[in-house]
């Protein structure tokens, strides 16, 4: 049973009437409303001494705070901060620090708490953070086995439009794919040219990305809608980790070369950029040697993959290791009779859960792994280390 956070107080006292009708143990007792056996005797022992009164949460604030700052200490970091209202709790301890350095000033952690409890501290904005990626990348020892995909930034063309310019390399031969330059940077209006490239080119193993929209979300296993139409086509999307642009090293050069050749300064409209594109790709591709290709071209090494793009988008199957259930539209699965969410992206689409543990179930899309169930909480948690 799971607990309304608006009526604990009701759920204790119908557990308490249920144990009192004699119909229930203790034990089916904590698996009805998911607590303890030692919770439901402390509730039992006080409800005995105090009625309905000893069900209601006590305070565990002592009674006397030993370690607690003097008054006149916090009055004059209040006035610190007053006075520079633009400082945080380390810039206020350190002028403290230097004004008065014979007093006995409290840790930046307790001036930082001080001012929290006064209201003069902003609370940071939560950021939900996309998972991480937890499989290994794999090889680039041939052409197509893994491709970079990437927006190089934003920028105004001459009609003070904004540009947004996709890029698709190959990482091991450094082929230009693709360079576009669209509008926004939308799965939208990608889709179409990853599309095109897999026409032309045939398709890679593995696309790897930032953790940015379109190619990434903050949802379980980091899936965006772009993400879970490449796992159905057979693609791994790999993910960097955040502040890693190392990671993706290869296309990052390419794309300092693509800034000063092409942007530096930027065309008079959208058309014209993309011819500039164009003859920076024609040129990167078939005439720049590279250092690393020991002076070939990039053209010279690249050759198209053998794997080609499928009339029909595939669709997902598990072997029969695996316990199949569908996502609701709402981006549920139904799961010993509880609803329990996955992810909106996964709309419609089957996830595969596979037992890994007493209890503990892994959480598949296709190939990739979304996270762990446990049947104790009935949620899915993240993968944290690497698969």
């Amino acid at each position: 049973m799971s607990w309304k956070e608006t009526c604990v107080m009701d759920e204790k006292i119908k557990l308490i009437a249920d144990y009192l009708s004699g119909e229930w143990t203790i034990t089916q007792l904590g698996e009805n409303y998911a607590v303890s056996r030692k919770t439901i005797y402390k509730w039992l022992e006080r409800y005995r001494s105090e009625g309905s009164d000893g069900l209601k949460d006590k305070s565990r604030a002592p009674l006397k705070h030993p370690n607690a700052t003097q008054t006149d200490i916090v009055e004059m970091i209040v006035k610190e901060k007053l006075e520079h209202q633009h400082w945080g709790p380390k810039k206020v301890t350190a002028r403290l620090e230097m004004r008065l350095p014979e007093m006995q000033w409290p840790a930046v952690s307790t001036v930082g708490e001080i001012l929290k409890r006064q209201g003069l501290v902003r609370a940071r904005r939560f950021r939900r953070h996309t998972p991480r990626y937890t499989e290994p990348f794999l090889e680039c020892d041939r052409p197509n086995s893994v491709w970079s995909a990437d927006f190089k930034g934003k920028f105004q063309t001459g009609d003070s439009r904004m540009c947004y310019p996709f890029t698709l390399t190959d990482n091991y031969s450094r082929y230009l794919l693709a360079c576009r330059g669209l509008r926004r940077p939308t799965g939208k209006a990608t889709r179409p040219w990853l599309e095109w490239a897999f026409r032309e080119y045939g398709m890679p193993q593995s696309i790897k990305t930032d953790n940015g929209t379109p190619f990434a979300s903050v949802a379980l296993g980091g899936l965006s809608q772009l993400a879970v139409w490449l796992i159905k086509l057979g693609i791994r999307p790999e993910r960097i980790e955040a502040g890693h642009p190392e990671q993706n090293g290869r296309h990052e050069r390419m794309h300092r070369t693509l800034k000063a050749e092409t942007t530096k300064p930027p065309q008079k409209d959208l058309p014209k950029q993309q011819r500039a594109f164009d003859r920076f790709i024609q040129e990167y591709n078939h005439c720049r040697p590279h250092e690393a290709l020991q002076q070939k071209t990039p053209a010279s090494v690249y050759e198209s993959s053998p794997i080609s793009y499928p009339a029909k988008l595939p669709e997902v199957e598990y072997d029969s290791s695996f316990i199949v259930r569908q996502v609701r539209h709402n981006g549920e699965i139904k799961w010993k009779n509880k609803l329990i969410y996955v992810s909106q992206a996964l709309a419609g689409e089957p996830v595969g859960l596979l037992l890994v543990g007493d209890d503990i179930w892994r959480v598949n899309f296709s190939f990739h792994p979304l996270g762990i169930l446990s049947e104790r909480y009935s949620t899915i948690t993240s993968i944290k280390g690497k698969v």
